[in-house]
């Protein structure tokens, strides 16, 4: 609880990585946006689920290039290594505090997360690196 108090709330997660690869014939089945700049998205089978609760991510996703702008494979190379370092942070809570990196966050390079999570977790970490000032690598 002390880390949302004194965090900007920022939470994401993906869960349930439970396949190696889901293929193509899994799509993306529900995209709900839920009040306060939530992001939920779920796919039909709910072997994945990317949840992102940031004030103010939905306002500066609207400013930002559009869906099919990067390639899903481009998005996928970026998001392993940025969700590495960003695991890293989340496990050093002496060195990186529990402010800014309260969860790890669990993405499989292997699994076809499909285009519109790589796309949300991709723009999720501009998003950070920017308000926050980080870097991640």
């Amino acid at each position: 609880m002390k880390t949302f108090i004194y965090s900007i709330f920022v939470m994401v997660a993906i869960v349930g990585c439970s396949t190696m690869n889901t293929g193509p014939d899994k799509k993306l089945t529900s995209i709900n946006s839920i009040k306060n700049d939530t992001i939920r998205i779920v796919n039909d089978s709910l072997e994945y689920e990317i949840i992102i609760f940031e004030p103010g991510f939905n306002s500066w996703l609207v400013t930002q290039p559009p869906r099919g702008y990067y390639s899903q494979s481009a998005m996928e190379i970026s998001n392993t290594f940025k969700v590495t370092t960003y695991n890293i942070r989340s496990r050093n809570p002496l060195k990186y505090g529990n402010d800014l990196y309260p969860f790890a966050i669990d993405y499989n390079r292997r699994t076809d997360y499909g285009y519109e999570v790589n796309y949300l977790l991709y723009n999720y970490f501009l998003f950070f690196e920017q308000k926050y000032n980080q870097r991640l690598k």
